[in-house]
């Protein structure tokens, strides 16, 4: 085996060695095993014209001699090629919120004074955050039992709920919106879902339910997988014991899982909400993008955009964007502590 030195004295290599980093009173090391097969031979080494003499797992390299300042500038290139890789989705982001401020410039806080002086703006910033809530909360009623289910027990059909759990997430926007149009609007018999809902006063297309259904279908998507997590990182010692103390099935859910799976069920309501209040797609197909009736954020930036005040387009952007952060900075704040998978 090996040590990465303190010194400067060189150390030959002469096989490829898994890394294992131990740490010790004097700093990190890197310790590798050297282990020979019995046959040094293997039909990939010919084909990369490498020059084998000691093997490791069927792979072998010709002898290097490296030494403590080499690795060094070797690893510190490496990191930075991964972070010029990286970096370049984080400044086209930067780039992008960079755009929208100094497109305002100096005028942004005479647009954002008329945004909030707006009533049809005002009234659809109110009907996004109950709209948002609804959803959130509703993704969390059916995420808790679903991701209970799915993380704790092993059924048939398990992988085809789950392969149906994640098609919103995958699906282009509009196709979920179409889908909800086509099934409130499909002929079952004599009538369809949406005329059955209309005979007893309840209409949900092109209204607020529609809103709330449309955020909720896809929501609903992410709030089941970051439950599913949480409640796979509880230990399930914990219910066992509970059961041996004579609590139920049921009882041992209640007060011992849940509990424990407090944090994660609020970061899945606050992912739930931050999801909901970007869907655009599902909302103009299956509620419209109705002034003072069914307009929410999103909806405001397409209306806006659409009768030319791209000031108040971007003005309503930029507070979709500070209003993400503070929801993004929650999830972090829940998940810093107990690991909350989102």
């Amino acid at each position: 085996m090996f040590i990465l030195p303190r010194q400067r004295s060189p150390i030959t290599l002469t096989t490829i060695l898994t890394p294992v980093v131990r740490r010790s009173a004097g700093g990190l090391s890197f310790i590798c095993r050297r282990q020979h097969l019995k046959s040094p031979s293997t039909p990939l080494l010919p084909r990369l014209g490498i020059p084998f003499s000691r093997t490791h797992f069927g792979l072998a390299v010709p002898h290097r001699t490296v030494t403590g300042i080499t690795m060094f500038r070797e690893s510190r290139a490496f990191l930075w090629a991964l972070a010029v890789l990286g970096g370049s989705y984080v400044l086209l982001i930067a780039c992008m919120v960079a755009a929208d401020v100094a497109h305002l410039g100096n005028r942004m806080p005479e647009v954002l004074a008329g945004v909030f002086h707006t009533p049809e703006i005002m009234d659809s910033l109110l009907l996004s955050l109950l709209t948002c809530t609804a959803a959130a909360a509703f993704s969390v009623f059916v995420g808790v039992p679903l991701g209970y289910l799915l993380a704790r027990e092993k059924w048939r059909g398990r992988g085809l709920v789950e392969w149906l759990v994640d098609i919103p997430i995958v699906l282009p926007p509009l196709v979920v919106g179409v889908s909800l149009l086509i099934l409130f609007h499909l002929k079952i018999g004599t009538q369809s879902l949406e005329s059955w809902l209309n005979s007893i006063g309840l209409q949900v297309a092109f209204a607020v339910p529609a809103v709330i259904l449309a955020q909720f279908a896809v929501a609903a998507a992410f709030a089941v997988r970051t439950l599913r997590l949480t409640f796979s990182q509880i230990p399930r010692r914990t219910e066992e014991v509970a059961l041996t103390l004579g609590c139920s099935r049921a009882g041992a859910f209640w007060r011992v899982a849940l509990p424990q799976a407090r944090r994660g069920i609020l970061g899945a309501f606050t992912l739930a909400w931050a999801r909901s209040l970007g869907e655009f797609g599902p909302i103009l197909i299956f509620a419209g993008a109705t002034r003072g009736r069914t307009e929410v954020l999103s909806t405001t930036v397409f209306l806006e955009m659409s009768i030319g005040r791209l000031d108040s387009a971007v003005a309503v952007s930029l507070l979709m964007i500070v209003i993400s952060l503070v929801a993004l900075g929650l999830i972090r704040w829940l998940g810093k502590e107990d690991s909350v998978p989102v």
